[in-house]
């Protein structure tokens, strides 16, 4: 059996959280992390966050910490999805780049940002909903870790 291995964060950006809203034409709109597979030229996850980070928001990130991972073991591919925290240090939308972006079949990527509020992420359809539960669990926690972080540009 092929395993195939993700990197996905939940980034700070000052006070609030930053996601991706994806969507397509005539499709339900939902939220999810920054984040994407592991590819044979990244180091290791994380590494291949930071690419992603960069691909995605045109953010660089700070130190990470390990979230949760999630072990989806599907067909002919066992999916792990390696989560981390981690605060972004600076963000210019205009350097975002990547496959995913450049293609419409992909539907949506956009930057959203929402306080550290469990009503906030609860409106937000944050997928998968294993995640979700994590992060509103967490919510009160994260909100005194990100009291010195003060970063916070546009999006």
């Amino acid at each position: 059996m092929k395993v195939r291995h993700k990197a996905r964060a939940v980034l700070f950006d000052g006070d609030q959280l930053v996601f991706l809203r994806r969507g397509w034409p005539g499709g339900s709109t939902y939220c999810t992390t920054v984040g994407g597979g592991v590819e044979p030229g990244d180091a290791d996850p994380e590494a291949a966050l930071r690419r992603e980070a960069m691909e995605e928001l045109g953010a660089t990130i700070g130190p990470v910490e390990e979230l949760m991972t999630l072990t989806d073991p599907g067909g002919a591919t066992t999916v792990v999805e390696h989560y981390f925290l981690a605060d972004i240090t600076d963000m210019d939308l205009s350097l975002r780049h990547g496959p995913e972006l450049a293609d419409p079949d992909t539907g949506d990527h956009e930057p959203v940002r929402v306080p550290l509020d469990v009503r906030a992420v609860s409106g937000l359809n944050l997928q998968p909903p294993a995640l979700r539960d994590h992060v509103i669990e967490h919510i009160g926690t994260w909100a005194v870790r990100s009291a010195g972080n003060r970063r916070q540009g546009p999006l």
